[in-house]
């Protein structure tokens, strides 16, 4: 599976969010979007990314971005996690890890030792018309939105 590239149309993905309400690329259309995909909900990294990203939110919608988190848990899930820490952006249920797959970002992992196949924590910047302008990959969890606008301004990877 190739990696995404900058400067690419960023995948269509279609799907659910924590209220079961439809979603998808499209409805982004006309402005900037953090697309972060993240393992899994309620557990300390993820837990530390969302946090960073609701902590950070308002300096990044004054940066003209949505924000838009995405992992295989089901939309019951996301619902529990977005409640529990009042997220104020939406989550794409992904279990059948097709927005994942489409990104690149169902891949080999190795945690202590063992390897799996598992979501490889990544956030893309997307303009108005869709294109990805940025990839992090070297994500830091509990200094995401800042380093989100670090690179929005950088241009760094």
């Amino acid at each position: 599976m190739d990696q995404l590239k900058i400067g690419q149309d960023a995948p269509d993905f279609q799907g659910v969010d924590q209220d079961g309400s439809p979603i998808r690329l499209a409805d982004f259309k006309g402005r900037k979007l953090v697309l972060y995909f993240y393992p899994k909900d309620d557990t300390p990294g993820c837990t530390a990314e969302a946090c960073s990203l609701r902590d950070g939110h308002a300096a990044l919608r004054k940066a003209g971005y949505e924000v838009l988190g995405v992992s295989p848990d089901k939309s019951s899930k996301h619902s529990k996690f977005a409640a529990k820490y009042a997220l104020p952006f939406r989550l794409l249920a992904d279990p059948e890890k097709e927005a994942a797959k489409a990104y690149g970002v169902w891949g080999r992992k190795k945690f202590m030792g063992r390897t799996y196949d598992g979501i490889l924590r990544t956030t893309f910047l997307i303009d108005e018309k869709g294109v990805i302008t940025d990839i992090i990959r070297d994500v830091r969890t509990k200094d995401h939105a800042a380093q989100v606008l670090e690179n929005r301004i950088h241009g760094g990877h």
